[in-house]
């Protein structure tokens, strides 16, 4: 099992050598324009583009809860647009995070690092926009990526 480090950073620019994930919650509504994803628009213009048409043509592709989609963005840099929060308001339903879709994402984002032979690296997702807490999904983090050798950094923006 690989320790989770917990670095004042910017996510969006990897401390670490060789392939890198960088791994965010977007919604299920298609929306992309506050939080986390402000400062990889800066940087990027292709994660955008690629989660509005993996939206877009949702009804014959795998887009929903629990689905991740990588977008390459350097030749040894990748983001990963995880699907873990339903709409994006608290409403009766308490916060649009939902805990099993991000876990599902965090299961084929494992599979995704193993693959590429990758680290990943995130903000604390899940915890912003989307409501959840630290907490919560800091143990999913720890099982699904960390407990399968996959070495995660999680950057508090200084």
């Amino acid at each position: 099992m690989k320790p989770l480090r917990i670095i004042a950073g910017d996510a969006t620019s990897p401390q670490a050598k060789g392939p890198k994930i960088i791994a965010h919650v977007c919604n299920d509504l298609g929306g992309w324009g506050k939080g986390f994803v402000l400062a990889v628009s800066k940087r990027w213009p292709e994660p955008e583009k690629a989660f509005r048409t993996w939206h877009r043509g949702r009804s014959g592709n795998d887009f929903g809860l629990g689905a991740v989609q990588l977008v390459r963005v350097k030749p040894d840099v990748w983001l990963a647009n995880m699907v873990g929060q339903r709409g994006m308001r608290t409403g009766s339903g308490g916060p649009p995070i939902r805990y099993d879709a991000v876990e599902r994402c965090l299961i084929a984002l494992a599979g995704h690092a193993a693959e590429l032979g990758a680290s990943v690296h995130m903000p604390r997702i899940g915890c912003g926009l989307a409501g959840g807490t630290w907490t919560r999904i800091e143990p999913l983090i720890n099982e699904r990526l960390c407990a399968q050798d996959v070495e995660v950094t999680v950057y508090d923006h200084a």
